[in-house]
């Protein structure tokens, strides 16, 4: 007695089988264009050439003996230069964050009374952040990798092996 082809439970293996990695291919079609990744760089002859102008400059405050102190605490960052003896009229801070670049910003601070760079914030910035610090001239550069918040001062000081 022969039975329906759909009655067989080898049948319905063999078609599930590449069925399966039919709508697994789709699946992962959809979620690879969905959300390209933004941190490839299409020209990385460019990008090292600039690395290693951000290095110089990362080399170049390690010479003048660049060094700030950062404090953060209750939604106030404080920064404050501890290297040299030398005003400074304008920094450049800029926040990246490690994953999400939406979350990424800069702050453009000026000297209060006593030589430091406050910045307040209506909004929590907690957590890990990359910052770069420059002044308004961009001629040297100093970068390191904290997180947020820190209730005592952090140095801040040039490490080239730290530069991007």
């Amino acid at each position: 007695m022969k039975s329906s082809w759909y009655r067989e439970p080898w049948a319905w293996l063999v078609f599930i089988l590449p069925f399966t990695a039919v709508v697994a291919g789709i699946a992962t079609y959809i979620i690879a264009n969905t959300d390209p990744d933004t941190l490839v760089v299409g020209d990385y002859y460019k990008t090292g050439k600039t690395i290693n102008l951000e290095v110089s400059k990362v080399k170049h405050a390690q010479k003048l003996g660049m060094r700030f102190a950062l404090q953060f605490s209750n939604n106030q960052l404080v920064v404050k230069p501890t290297g040299i003896e030398k005003t400074f009229p304008l920094l450049n801070i800029n926040f990246f964050h490690p994953t999400l670049e939406e979350k990424d910003f800069y702050l453009a601070l000026t000297p209060d009374g006593n030589g430091h760079f406050r910045q307040t914030f209506d909004h929590d910035i907690a957590g890990k952040w990359k910052i770069t610090i420059t002044p308004f001239d961009n001629t040297w550069k100093i970068q390191e990798t904290i997180s947020l918040p820190q209730s005592a001062f952090i140095d801040i000081i040039p490490n080239p092996t730290k530069a991007q």
